[in-house]
C-alpha cells in the first residue's frame, strides 16, 4: 500500500474539521478533482458539487454519490427545499459514507431559483430551519449550511443574523458564509462572485455574536496571508476557484494550517499518482482519462514549460493513447520540477 492509498489521517484534535476546505463548485469538484486535491492535502475538507434532491430521488444515485475512500474527509452538498426530500438525501449521503451533509443556501443562479432553493432560501429562514431539523433528525453526521451575507442590494446585518439564529435553533452548528450578497436578478453566477462587494467584517461580527457556532468564511481568498488574516476572526476558510486553478497551493496547507509536515512529494509524483488513478478508473468504471486530466491542468502553474505541459494533457487528438504515454509526451521537453516539500 502506497502512502496515498492509506486512509486519510484524522485532523488534529485542536483544529476544526472546517479549518480549511475546498468549495463545492459545479462542473469542477467531481470525484476526480477531489482525488487530486486529496493527494495534495491530507486534512482539507473537500466538498462535492451540489447534488439536487431530485437527482437522488429520480436519478442514478451511484453516479452522483460514488467517491473514493481516500477522499475523506468529504462532504455532500445538497440542493433542495423540501424537508422530507432533503432528509432522504441526507440519509443516502450518510449511507454512502460522507462526513458531512451541507445545504446550499448560497447559489444565486436562475436555474436554482426556479427550483426554489439556493440563495433565495435566505428569505425563508423558517423553511430552512424545517429542512435542517429534518436532516439532523435523519443522520448522525454534521448538517451544515452554506449561505451568503445577504440578498440583492440590502446590506442588513440583522437579516443574516436572524437567518443564522433561526437555523441554529433547528440544530445547525456550522455555517459557511460567502462574504458577498447574492443578487437574485440582473447578475450571472460569475458576476455574483465578482460584483457584490466582499464584506469580511460582517462574517467576523457574526462569529462574535455566535461564539458557540463554527463559522467559516468563503469568497475571494487567494493567498496564505488572506487565509491567516481570516483565521484570526473565524474558525475556518473555504477556498474556491483559486484552489482549482492553482491546486499546488494545497500542498502547503497541512503544514501551515494543521501542523502536519509528514508528507513529502513533488508535482511529478502527483502527476504519476494521477495516471495510476486514471488507469484504475478506466478499468473499474470506464472513465476516460481525458475527463480526469482536465482537473490537474493547473498543477504546474508558474513553472517553466507549464503551457506546453497543459497543451499535451488537454490535446483531444491524444485521447486514444494510454495516460502513461500522454505523460511521457508531456515531459518530452525539460520542465522545471519542484523540490519535495520541506516546509
Amino acid at each position: 500500500m502506497t502512502d496515498i492509498d492509506k486512509p486519510t489521517l484524522p485532523v488534529a484534535d485542536n483544529f476544526s474539521m472546517w479549518r480549511m476546505s475546498v468549495a463545492p463548485m459545479m462542473d469542477w469538484t467531481d470525484k476526480h478533482c477531489r482525488y487530486l486535491h486529496r493527494l495534495l492535502s491530507r486534512h482539507a475538507l473537500l466538498y462535492t458539487e451540489m447534488v439536487t434532491t431530485g437527482a437522488l430521488l429520480h436519478g442514478d444515485v451511484a453516479r452522483h454519490l460514488r467517491f473514493e475512500p481516500e477522499e475523506h474527509p468529504v462532504a455532500l452538498q445538497l440542493g433542495g427545499s423540501e424537508p422530507a426530500d432533503l432528509a432522504h438525501g441526507a440519509r443516502l449521503g450518510e449511507q454512502w459514507g460522507y462526513d458531512e451533509i451541507n445545504l446550499n443556501c448560497g447559489c444565486p443562479s436562475e436555474r436554482v431559483q426556479r427550483g426554489a432553493f439556493g440563495a433565495c432560501l435566505m428569505n425563508e429562514a423558517s423553511l430552512v430551519a424545517d429542512c435542517v431539523k429534518a436532516m439532523v433528525d435523519a443522520v448522525s453526521v454534521p448538517v451544515t449550511v452554506k449561505h451568503r451575507i445577504g440578498i440583492d442590494k440590502s446590506e442588513s446585518y440583522e437579516f443574516m443574523r436572524d437567518f443564522v439564529g433561526t437555523v441554529a435553533d433547528a440544530g445547525c452548528q456550522v455555517f459557511i458564509v460567502h462574504a458577498r450578497n447574492a443578487w437574485l436578478k440582473g447578475l450571472s453566477p460569475k458576476e455574483n462572485r465578482e460584483i457584490p462587494p466582499l464584506r469580511y467584517d460582517v462574517v467576523a461580527r457574526l462569529k462574535k455574536e455566535f461564539p458557540h457556532l463554527t463559522i467559516a468564511v468563503n469568497g475571494g481568498i487567494k493567498t496564505d496571508a488572506a487565509v491567516q488574516e481570516q483565521l484570526e476572526t473565524v474558525d475556518g476558510v473555504m477556498v474556491g476557484r483559486e484552489a482549482y486553478h492553482n491546486p499546488w497551493w494545497l500542498a502547503s496547507w497541512d503544514t501551515l494550517y494543521y501542523g502536519d509536515d509528514s508528507r513529502r512529494h513533488n508535482r511529478e509524483n502527483v502527476e504519476e499518482q494521477m495516471v495510476r488513478y486514471m488507469e484504475r478508473e478506466a478499468s473499474e468504471h470506464g472513465s476516460h482519462w481525458y475527463s480526469v486530466a482536465r482537473h490537474m491542468l493547473g498543477l504546474r502553474n508558474g513553472l517553466a514549460g507549464a503551457r506546453r505541459w497543459r497543451q499535451v494533457w488537454s490535446d483531444h487528438r491524444l485521447k486514444q493513447l494510454p495516460p502513461a504515454e500522454v505523460m511521457k509526451l508531456a515531459r518530452t521537453k525539460p520542465v522545471q520540477t519542484s523540490e519535495a516539500l520541506s516546509i
